[in-house]
């Protein structure tokens, strides 16, 4: 795809910073939508891009965001939405009873719902584009997690939330089929972000080699480097591609 207007909901740190960098790397006219302003700030400062406070909870906060992205001239054309959050907790024990309902609807709201109005948003511009010189609208990249399929002892609301995104891809990418709008998800394993910068470094050494190859975390760029190709490969939709060294998770 050629340069045109990219926004990246979570990019102002970890894997959506990763993906912002790639994307403005490659010409695109990138803007930034995160709850962190400061760091927000300072990567756009570095990258030429914009910034727009943005909680992808609230559809007015989405709407005002992919609006100032799509005033450039085009339209928006690529939307990446890497915000979520992790959530832990056995779903019952003898010990402690049943889990907090709370945290499931805190973990799913964010994660799946807020991927839902991201989605649903994004491509409500994008229907609207020109098609460009593919015959393409735009092409909208969702974050999951190898969770969704190997979900371990634990994280019951996290794969949940990330199952639900794994699940969309096919059926939103059908619906938006005849709008030339393309949907992909892909599901990162073990990446060394900064939620995994606070392990000591034994520990992040020690997941990495769980991996079969490479035996290392996954490098944020390496996630970046397929958000673009995302972009660019026209034939890439509706599917779930695993970035994660063929980790499969054990139980705990």
């Amino acid at each position: 795809m050629k340069s045109s207007s990219a926004i990246v909901f979570g990019g102002a740190s970890g894997l959506g910073e990763a993906a912002a960098r790639g994307l403005a790397a490659a010409g695109h006219k990138v803007t930034i939508a995160d709850l962190n302003e400061e760091k927000g700030a300072a990567l756009v400062t570095e990258i030429g891009a914009d910034f727009l406070k943005a909680d992808v909870t609230d559809e007015e906060s989405v709407r005002a965001a992919i609006a100032s992205a799509a005033s450039a001239e085009g339209g928006l054309r690529v939307c990446v939405n890497c915000a979520g959050v992790g959530a832990a907790g056995r779903i019952a024990s003898a010990k402690h009873g049943a889990a907090p309902l709370e945290g499931y609807q805190w973990a799913i709201n964010i994660n799946l719902i807020g991927t839902i109005n991201v989605l649903r948003l994004a491509a409500e511009s994008m229907i609207g584009n020109e098609p460009d010189e593919r015959g393409e609208r735009g092409v909208c990249i969702n974050t999951a997690s190898i969770a969704a399929y190997d979900g371990q002892i634990g994280q019951t609301a996290y794969a949940a939330s990330k199952g639900g995104v794994v699940g969309l891809t096919l059926p939103a990418a059908r619906d938006l089929s005849r709008d030339a709008i393309r949907v992909m998800t892909i599901a990162p394993g073990l990446f060394d972000t900064p939620l995994l910068a606070l392990l000591p470094e034994e520990a992040r050494t020690a997941l990495g080699e769980n991996v079969p190859y490479p035996p290392r975390l996954g490098r944020p760029e390496e996630f970046g480097a397929l958000a673009l190709h995302i972009v660019d490969n026209q034939m890439l939709n509706g599917e779930v591609i695993r970035l994660d060294g063929a980790l499969r998770m054990a139980p705990k």
